[in-house]
């Protein structure tokens, strides 16, 4: 499967999402636009995420941070290149920055790039409430979800609670699809 070229006209659909993913947030949380300000959390956000990893590297710290600084990067740059029209969205909790995801949406399918919340926040059912709005975001709109995860991420079994199946595996990843359900208005 190959990523759509022709995303939806910003706006309406961004907003629809934007609304959609903060009506199913709690009170104590709130959803905003990515800044350039947000980049040293994200970069924390990020290294966060592989902390188990690291954790079994026999590395210095100092080359840890780099390797991971590097990373970082690294992805950022991709995302920004690779989808170019997506939503960039920072949770926060209290004021404070606490999570992201990012998201696009075209005109055959709604690609999740990520859902990563610091550890604090983890298996508290953050994750499951803003993919369940996702999915009924899409349903709504009669796309299908698209997501690329690692086969050994925790994350997997949320993906397959919520309907996704795998499609292909394109290197360390696995494509997974779910499809709408129901008819689109």
């Amino acid at each position: 499967m190959q990523q759509a070229s022709h995303a939806v006209t910003p706006g309406t659909a961004s907003a629809g999402m934007v609304a959609a993913l903060a009506a199913n947030l709690s009170a104590r949380w709130t959803i905003r636009h990515r800044v350039d300000a947000d980049m040293a959390f994200l970069s924390t956000l990020y290294a966060s995420t592989r902390e188990d990893e690291m954790r079994i590297v026999p590395w210095p710290p100092e080359v840890k941070q780099a390797f991971l600084q590097d990373q970082f990067n690294k992805q950022h740059t991709h995302y920004l290149s690779g989808y170019p029209d997506a939503l960039w969205l920072i949770l926060e909790q209290a004021g404070e920055p606490a999570g992201r995801i990012y998201v696009e949406q075209t005109n055959s399918e709604i690609r999740l790039m990520e859902i990563s919340l610091l550890p604090a926040h983890r298996n508290a059912g953050l994750g499951t409430s803003l993919m369940s709005a996702l999915l009924d975001f899409a349903d709504l709109q009669g796309l299908p979800v698209t997501l690329h995860v690692e086969p050994y991420n925790p994350a997997k079994r949320l993906y397959q609670r919520c309907g996704f199946l795998d499609v292909e595996t394109h290197g360390y990843y696995v494509l997974m699809q779910r499809m709408p359900h129901g008819k689109a208005s």
